[in-house]
């Protein structure tokens, strides 16, 4: 046995996800675990962050706000957790909210929409995201709806606060264009048939349907539109809750019999910045060999916004050079301007601003014949 010793080697610096990971939105899970780990990998190879490495702890909540929350105390009192990283489902991240700022967790959100994450009325705001925001995103999609001659939208939003939110930004975008939606759907998590709702709206004199919806659901809206004739079928266009599932694989047949459009950020075949696009692409590929192509990166604007926000968290505890929460917490609304795969960021964030991102960051997509979600001017 040698006598020698080594020097003990730093304890890493944590960083916590927790999201689904296994149920219904689990690619989106897994589409933000990738990004994280892409930006951990370029951070540990550079010497990591103050010195210490930077190392992932994932948690699974399955959409379950109650088990979101747990795992959030779990990941807060966990030695040396600097941050943790949301997922897909705004309900939960409501739910999570006052944990959240009771445990002063700096809380980093890559997707999940709801206009209250942010405008949340606690003082000060521990969460920042780089992501949509649906009061932009109501807006976006009301004039994508208005642009191709539709004058008369039927909303049909899942019942959750993901989904109030989005009504309340689509009405405002409605008034501010002096009209109004033909009527409104509200259904529950788990349905299975949505042809009453789409004919109601039908019957109000909705010419598109405006979609709001996970993947499970979404699923259900869309093999229900399909079921109708040529003639009475309509078109849909939706929030892009249905890209964070396997949503193509399961509705596959029913998606090439209708008119589907969804909202998006970022895509590997139309890059906001190509040589930042390129080189996450080609650390993806090192990383990822099984995806042999772009259009097989499942849920891209998941892994781009999580890789951006990685490594924006680095370049705040850089600043506040410590590990302290709430230092680091000051260091991302004081952010100098950063370059990242989605924009560059200048500044990040600010004191009054906590969403990295605009509706100058939004395009609509489609699904490809492969499967493939490609921005919907872009022929494949």
């Amino acid at each position: 046995m040698s006598g020698a010793v080594s020097a003990q080697s730093p304890a890493p610096i944590l960083i916590g996800l927790d999201a689904d990971m296994s149920s219904g939105s689990a690619q989106s899970g897994e589409a933000i675990r990738r990004g994280i780990v892409l930006a951990i990998e370029d951070i540990n190879a550079t010497g990591g962050v103050l010195d210490r490495p930077v190392k992932l702890v994932v948690r699974d909540h399955r959409g379950n706000p109650a088990r979101g929350n747990d795992n959030l105390l779990e990941l807060a009192d966990m030695p040396d957790m600097v941050a943790v990283f949301s997922g897909i489902h705004t309900p939960v991240v409501l739910k999570e909210l006052k944990t959240i700022h009771e445990k002063k967790l700096l809380f980093l959100v890559p997707w999940a929409a709801g206009t209250p994450i942010i405008d949340n009325d606690y003082q000060p705001n521990f969460v920042f995201r780089v992501s949509v925001r649906d009061q932009y995103a109501g807006a976006f999609l009301v004039d994508h709806a208005m642009s191709r001659g539709f004058k008369k939208l039927g909303l049909l939003f899942e019942q959750t606060g993901w989904g109030r939110s989005n009504e309340r930004a689509v009405s405002t975008a409605l008034t501010d264009k002096n009209t109004d939606y033909a009527g409104i759907e509200w259904f529950s998590w788990g349905i299975t048939d949505l042809s009453p709702h789409i004919e109601r709206l039908r019957q109000k004199g909705a010419d598109a349907i405006l979609l709001v919806a996970n993947p499970k659901e979404g699923g259900v809206a869309v093999h229900s539109m399909a079921a109708l004739d040529q003639e009475s079928s309509l078109p849909i266009i939706s929030h892009w809750g249905i890209s964070g599932g396997n949503f193509f694989q399961n509705n596959q047949e029913a998606l090439s019999r209708i008119d589907f459009q969804f909202l998006q950020t970022f895509s590997f075949f139309d890059p906001p910045d190509n040589e930042m696009a390129d080189r996450l692409w080609q650390a993806y590929q090192n990383h990822f060999p099984e995806t042999r192509t772009i259009g097989d990166v499942p849920s891209p604007v998941g892994t781009a916004h999580a890789y951006d926000l990685m490594k924006l968290l680095a370049v705040a505890i850089r600043q506040a050079g410590t590990t302290d929460r709430a230092s680091i917490r000051d260091a991302m609304e004081n952010l100098p301007a950063v370059g990242g795969v989605m924009k560059h960021y200048d500044p990040p964030f600010t004191p009054a601003k906590h969403d990295a991102l605009g509706p100058d960051s939004f395009i609509m997509a489609r699904y490809d014949d492969n499967g493939s979600i490609i921005p919907a001017g872009v022929k494949p």
